[in-house]
């Protein structure tokens, strides 16, 4: 559902995904067409959505899928059923060679999906969560460094990344520089000593100084922040859900990032470009 006067409705859902894939498909199914009634023709779930416990240990490598399987199934699904587009974190199998080195590491991938047309962008985490007394890396591999996916919806560009991507200013620029309007930010933000206050800062000032929307989607407490939020291209928490299983919506407008862009052209003002380490 669309409301034309007031733009494009995209929506943040925010949920506790445990190592019960049925009953986190069934989770995401119910928050879509709860944000879909609500006027939502996107919706971004939280990291790791296809499975997650506190710790990561060998049910990860046992419940990684490969893109096409149950989990990307079951999304194409709901998106056809509900006519929205879905954006969600999962635990990918990573497919080597016969004689590639032993890793037995997965991939902590996002997808998107859109009615009637399936998978239409993939993102695999190139930051993983090395920090705060985490270790993701032992049993995640990072991504590498390829052209930004994008997609299109209502007419709007959008792009992909995930959580501890948020402390890399870089990761989102090349986004935009791909064209995207809005980067999709599903997150699994380990609670502690300020860490919400990161939380916040961070992901507006992606938005701030990029002059778009982001959309990011975080798992409910206890173990996360919580906190999923929308927030403009002038840096507005436009909608926020808290520490509560539940989905928010904000429509969001081409006008209102051109109107931001200017007053603030900053991107087109800047003197610098990214480029790989």
């Amino acid at each position: 559902m669309q409301r034309e006067t007031e733009g494009f409705g995209i929506a943040v859902a925010q949920f506790v995904p445990n190592d019960d894939a049925a009953r986190n498909r069934a989770e995401i199914e119910r928050l879509a067409a709860l944000a879909v009634a609500r006027g939502a023709g996107l919706v971004v779930f939280p990291e790791y959505s296809s499975h997650f416990t506190p710790q990561p240990d060998e049910g990860w490598l046992a419940a990684a899928e490969s893109l096409g399987g149950a989990f990307t199934t079951h999304l194409a699904a709901v998106a056809d059923r509900l006519g929205v587009h879905l954006v969600a974190g999962m635990i990918e199998r990573l497919d080597r060679e016969a004689d590639a080195v032993d890793d037995r590491r997965v991939a902590n991938t996002v997808v998107a999906v859109a009615p009637g047309e399936g998978i239409v962008a993939t993102y695999r985490k190139l930051h993983l969560y090395d920090a705060f007394g985490q270790q993701e890396s032992a049993w995640v591999a990072p991504g590498a460094i390829e052209e930004p996916e994008t997609f299109e919806a209502g007419g709007i560009r959008f792009g992909l990344q995930t959580c501890y991507d948020a402390r890399f200013p870089e990761v989102t620029r090349r986004i935009v520089d791909a064209g995207a309007d809005v980067v999709c930010m599903p997150a699994e933000w380990v609670r502690g000593p300020l860490k919400e206050s990161h939380w916040r800062v961070l992901t507006t000032a992606r938005a701030l100084e990029n002059t778009i929307y982001v959309a990011a989607a975080d798992h409910a407490p206890p173990i996360s922040a919580g906190n999923s939020m929308i927030v403009d291209p002038m840096g507005v928490e436009l909608v926020t859900i808290g520490e509560t299983t539940d989905v928010a919506v904000a429509w969001i407008s081409k006008e209102r990032i051109d109107a931001v862009r200017r007053v603030n052209p900053a991107l087109s003002l800047r003197r610098f470009t990214v480029t790989p380490r």
